[in-house]
């Protein structure tokens, strides 16, 4: 059976058959520099690495590119605000990025290019659209002309004239239509900026990653990734001035978004996580609390197109299903020959094709996670009847490599902060029995203690949740 992915363009489950044969060019859009990331973010970064695992297994050879944004409003406001140039505010979060994407068993993308390295190549595809009447120039900014091109909303599936009703528009009179986007700014005092033809300035968000695709993989990609959330109008403007400037060869083959993850608990009218609003969850704080493989498990327990609201409660629930996995691969001996145990044999084959079968269909986590919840059982069973360490050996094998094309290395968690997470919350109630009793004092000795020991406890409406300081 072919793989199938869900592309946004068509909005049908397609038979996935890349450019070339064997190969893979995959770009994922990166995180925008002026904060660290959430879990929100680092969802959609797990799913496209555990797309990228599984594209390895099935035999392709793929190039992954993922981009930093270095050069943004918000960027800029953040290195202001912090007394700090772009460059150095950059440089804190690609740092923290990494280290926390190590931590989640995110592997590395072949290239991380940023807005601001590739300059050149931003003011080129430019002066190429203006060439082709698709952009204009006034006073320093340049516009791209979206009426200009009959296919703008093909992605979002939205007419144009519906998007203006809805979108929240840059104002600025002096644009041919609201709706056109800008691919270069005007420089203002005070801010970070480049020469161009048309004067000092700096890139349009959007401009950004149509160059860095190009720089990184050429005119043309098999799979675009990203969150829900950037459909229109980011990836909606990329596809328009990409294939504007390209003569329209197809940008991106397979368009696949990810649903957007909010908090449960959430009361804001943000159905997602959004770092602007406050309502997140930074994954140093998620790591704090879980193991990174029980974040995973949890993550992709739900198929990556399915809204998902984060509880800890639940999280906590996947650990537990970890436990069995684990405890299925525990004390394995390496497997040399051929196994005595025929039955567990088969069950280790059956779950390979169901599995495969699972990830074929849309990359299908939730049930090939099931499979390997079923050949652990049968794994445990047969430790049970005390079966010997060479029967075993095989389906271990086969339960190791299957759960690490989805990121799952199966390891005791090392976490100090993990391991006391349950007295943690013991505390916890105790305070909150206390507050109830209106023994203030000892309750606010607990908080304090707690602190000293690098744990933060918030109260809200939901109750009292800990992260770490």
């Amino acid at each position: 059976m072919p793989l199938k992915i869900h592309n946004t363009l068509s909005r049908l489950k397609e038979d996935f058959v890349p450019h070339a044969p064997g190969r893979v060019a995959l770009y994922v859009c990166g995180p925008n520099l002026y904060d660290p990331i959430h879990v929100g973010h680092a969802f959609s970064y797990i799913v496209f690495d555990t797309v990228k695992r599984y594209l390895r297994l099935r035999g392709y050879q793929v190039r992954h590119v993922q981009n930093f944004t270095d050069i943004e409003d918000r960027i800029i406001a953040k290195a202001q605000k912090d007394r700090v140039t772009i460059e150095a505010l950059a440089g804190t979060y690609i740092a923290r990025f990494l280290d926390e994407m190590d931590a989640l068993n995110v592997e590395r993308a072949d290239a991380y290019p940023r807005a601001t390295g590739v300059i050149p190549q931003i003011i080129e595809i430019t002066r190429g659209l203006i060439a082709k009447g698709f952009a204009y120039a006034i006073e320093g900014d340049v516009y791209f002309r979206v009426r200009q091109d009959p296919d703008y909303g093909k992605l979002s599936h939205r007419a144009l004239d519906a998007m203006e009703a809805g979108a929240r528009i840059e104002i600025d009179p002096r644009k041919e239509d609201p709706m056109d986007f800008a691919l270069w700014k005007a420089s203002k005092p005070g801010e970070p900026s480049w020469d161009s033809p048309w004067g000092k300035g700096r890139p349009g968000w959007h401009i950004e990653c149509s160059a860095m695709n190009w720089v990184e993989h050429g005119d043309q990609i098999d799979i675009h990734g990203g969150g829900q959330d950037v459909i229109f109008p980011h990836h909606e403007n990329e596809i328009a001035q990409s294939e504007a400037f390209t003569g329209k060869k197809p940008f991106a083959k397979y368009w696949m978004h990810n649903a957007l993850l909010r908090l449960a608990d959430d009361t804001s009218a943000e159905d997602k996580m959004s770092r602007h609003v406050g309502n997140t969850l930074w994954v140093k704080d998620a790591l704090a609390r879980h193991a990174p493989d029980a974040i995973r498990l949890y993550l992709l327990s739900t198929h990556y197109r399915t809204p998902l609201a984060w509880t800890d409660a639940d999280v906590d629930a996947a650990a537990r299903g970890l436990e069995r996995l684990r405890a299925a691969v525990k004390d394995a001996s390496p497997f040399h020959g051929a196994p005595r145990d025929v039955t567990l044999l088969q069950w280790a084959d059956q779950t390979r094709e169901k599995f495969v079968a699972a990830m074929d269909d849309d990359f299908g986590t939730p049930q090939a996670i099931a499979a390997l919840h079923d050949l652990a059982r049968e794994i445990n069973r047969a430790r049970g009847a005390s079966a010997a360490a060479e029967t075993l050996a095989p389906a271990q094998a086969t339960l190791r490599e299957l759960a690490g094309v989805l990121g799952l290395t199966l390891a005791e968690p090392e976490s100090k902060m993990l391991q006391a997470a349950p007295f943690i919350e013991l505390l916890i109630e105790t305070r909150r029995q206390l507050r109830a009793a209106k023994q203030f004092a000892l309750a606010d000795q607990i908080r304090g203690e707690l602190a000293k020991l690098g744990v933060v406890l918030e109260d809200g409406p939901q109750g009292t949740t800990w992260k770490a300081g």
